[in-house]
């Protein structure tokens, strides 16, 4: 019996079978049909049910203040619909292989970016957020043959986190909890390996910084600035977009690391850059955001009450 399944309770095991059962159902109506289910079981979450409707609307209000009303409420159940389209996907993803993640997109934006940062031989940072699709951003990275680790958070359900830790690895990822990304981190990166951190939620044991995000004070994990300078390592932001026909767009850009030897000051730039960089891609696809995590909800002491958590 392994660990997961020593801590898992009742209500662990019911999910988890449920999940396997949706998943082989979904398997079996093919890759576009389970994103429609998916989506429609999104819808479900922001109506009838309300999941952390008030959030996600007052968040898109906030970071969008030129919305009308009607325009917020579709952005914010298109975020719903998103974020189920990605839960299924990411489920489904380790059923169709390599070639089957690479015929998803019908095009990616700068992979020379990505060809450039690896060519150092100093291995690479990536930087994404919860945009688009970030699993299978990650899915393509690896299938284009780079060897990526990605930073990622346990689970609450440990079944849960054992099948997507098995679904990562199965497309190529290696697998780092952020309680490991301290130690793990420097070992990958002197192998020449990349490493891929979400730019837009705290990493166990990795500092935060206060940056701008839509005009208002976010709390930013530091961690992928600081490796960038104390190991000489290129970033480079991805994300990967769905468009209209249903297929996604990967796109790069390198975020510039400049070391003038101000480390405090270096890392803070750093930090405000690749958040800049998501802000800026949010603003192309809002209704692909995951507005539902309270991205203001820790704030510096002295915030003006105008620029203070909007999900309050």
């Amino acid at each position: 019996m392994s660990d997961d399944d020593a801590t898992a309770n009742l209500r662990h095991r019911l999910q988890y079978g449920a999940l396997r059962g949706v998943i082989g159902t979904l398997r079996a109506a093919g890759w576009r049909r389970a994103s429609d289910f998916g989506a429609k079981l999104g819808a479900l979450g922001y109506s009838p049910l309300g999941i952390r409707r008030r959030v996600v609307e007052r968040q898109i209000a906030a970071a969008f203040p030129g919305l009308g009303h009607d325009e917020v409420l579709a952005i914010a159940r298109a975020s719903y619909e998103n974020l189920g389209r990605t839960s299924i996907e990411a489920a489904l993803l380790p059923t169709i292989g390599r070639d089957g993640v690479l015929a998803l997109f019908d095009g990616v934006d700068n992979w020379p970016a990505v060809e450039k940062a690896i060519s150092a031989g100093k291995g690479l940072i990536f930087v994404t957020g919860h945009l688009g699709n970030w699993e299978l951003a990650g899915a393509y990275v690896a299938a284009r043959g780079v060897a990526l680790d990605v930073v990622a958070r346990h689970m609450e359900n440990p079944l849960f986190d054992r099948y997507l830790t098995s679904t990562r690895e199965k497309l190529g990822m290696a697998v780092v909890h952020d309680s490991d990304a301290v130690r793990r981190t420097p070992r990958s990166i002197r192998a020449g390996r990349a490493v891929a951190f979400l730019s837009d939620q705290g990493v166990l044991g990795l500092a935060s910084t206060f940056v701008s995000f839509f005009g208002m004070p976010a709390k930013t994990p530091r961690g992928p600035a600081v490796f960038a300078l104390r190991l000489g390592v290129p970033v480079v932001f991805g994300c990967a977009l769905r468009q209209p026909n249903g297929r996604y767009r990967m796109s790069f850009e390198a975020i510039t690391v400049q070391d003038t030897g101000d480390r405090e000051r270096d890392v803070d730039a750093i930090v405000a850059a690749y958040t800049r960089t998501l802000e800026r891609w949010v603003r192309r696809a809002p209704e692909q955001y995951f507005w539902h995590h309270r991205r203001w909800r820790r704030q510096p002491p002295g915030t003006p009450e105008e620029l203070r958590d909007p999900s309050r």
